[in-house]
């Protein structure tokens, strides 16, 4: 018996890579002091750290002095919401298919108002274009779903943000509108030019491009106003104070470089592995057993979304995990908590289709070999299930 564990939840986080690694160590021993100190051998560290937030900024189209780096994507989020006020009515507008960090602080920082999405998991621009109101400060659309992997028309969103623009603009209206973007998940898949994308606001996490976890970032454009998350020596552009994560942000940068090096040729690898784990499962089963969802045609190379209408899916991974393969039943978060998809739900999914899905999501733990196990061990298992539940 083959004891291999087939990871298939990139999506939820990935291992760092022995590149990074290799780019990270040398701050935790012979670099490693502090890059506020005034000695040469500190100074030498901030321009290492200055260089990698330089770096990270090119890789975005970006300048070094736009970008906040933090803890992860989910403090990003909150720093970018802070920009608006609950106390002054605004209001933050989010895809009802979004992470529940953006969900959550939405409703913490501002007037939290849904937009739909579509049955294909794309949302919907008519219905956003409706609910924008004078009130309206935030708008914020993830780049791609992070359970479906479906792509968002972000340079469309941003377009309908323009025309809000010049209509305040136009009638003398002061509240600005910002669009923030959180692509968390495309990163290293997609095109992430701020200027290109049209964004106000992008937030970042290193842990999925295999660098290091509790390592993101915040850009905005300088003209945003925010509330400091975290006070003290000033860091940051005053908005993260607390000594700089050196080994964390040198390893973004790592991770970030090669990830866009690659980013082509590992979208056609990963294209190629998910139309043959895809292959294999159409063979087993009918279009009523299985649906697979979202628009394929825009959706990342990296996901697939299934759903087997009637198996309890969450039963599915535990019988997986103990064949060795590792799937999730939706964002890991949420999955954590035992919750039914708020994403597939908006989608319009039944509960039986909901409570049926699986989230396969490949990377470069991913080839051939183990792709082929992985959608065999998985046809058979669900088709195991479905025989016990006709029974």
């Amino acid at each position: 018996m083959n004891n291999e564990i087939i990871y298939l939840d990139h999506a939820a986080t990935t291992p760092v890579s022995e590149k990074v690694l290799a780019a990270m160590l040398p701050y935790f021993s012979e670099k490693f002091y502090n890059p506020s100190a005034p000695y040469v051998q500190a100074l030498e560290v901030r321009r290492d750290y200055e260089d990698a937030k330089h770096l990270i900024a090119q890789n975005i189209g970006a300048k070094s002095d736009e970008i906040v780096m933090t803890a992860g994507a989910t403090e990003s989020i909150n720093l970018a919401f802070s920009a608006a006020s609950k106390d002054a009515g605004d209001e933050i507008l989010v895809g009802e298919f979004e992470h529940h960090a953006v969900l959550n602080s939405a409703e913490k920082y501002g007037v939290q108002k849904l937009v739909k999405i579509k049955k294909d998991s794309i949302i919907d621009l008519e219905d956003l274009r409706a609910k924008i109101s004078p009130k309206t400060k935030i708008v914020s659309v993830m780049l791609a779903n992070n359970e479906t992997g479906v792509i968002q028309p972000i340079s469309k969103i941003a377009e309908i943000i323009r025309e809000e623009r010049m209509r305040r603009l136009s009638n003398g209206e002061k509240t600005p509108i910002y669009l923030h973007s959180d692509a968390s998940q495309g990163v290293g898949q997609l095109d992430i030019s701020v200027s290109r994308l049209g964004v106000d606001m992008l937030t970042l996490n290193a842990g999925k491009i295999y660098g290091p976890k509790q390592t993101g970032l915040l850009w905005a454009n300088r003209e945003i106003q925010f509330n400091a998350q975290i006070v003290g020596g000033g860091q940051e552009r005053n908005l993260r104070s607390g000594t700089e994560n050196v080994p964390s942000v040198i390893g973004f940068a790592k991770a970030m470089q090669l990830a866009e090096k690659h980013r082509k040729k590992e979208n056609e690898r990963l294209r190629k592995l998910k139309e043959l784990f895809k292959k294999t499962l159409i063979e087993n089963f009918s279009n009523e057993e299985m649906v697979f969802l979202g628009n394929p045609k825009k959706q990342l190379a990296s996901h697939i979304s299934v759903s087997f209408p009637g198996i309890d899916a969450e039963r599915m991974v535990f019988a997986l995990e103990t064949q060795g393969v590792l799937v999730a039943t939706g964002s890991a978060c949420a999955a954590n908590k035992g919750t039914r998809s708020h994403t597939l739900t908006a989608m319009g999914l039944s509960d039986s289709e909901a409570d049926g899905s699986l989230r396969i999501s490949l990377g470069k733990l991913s080839n051939e070999e183990n792709i082929k196990r992985a959608s065999e061990i998985i046809s058979k298992t669900v088709r195991a299930e479905f025989e016990r539940i006709q029974k």
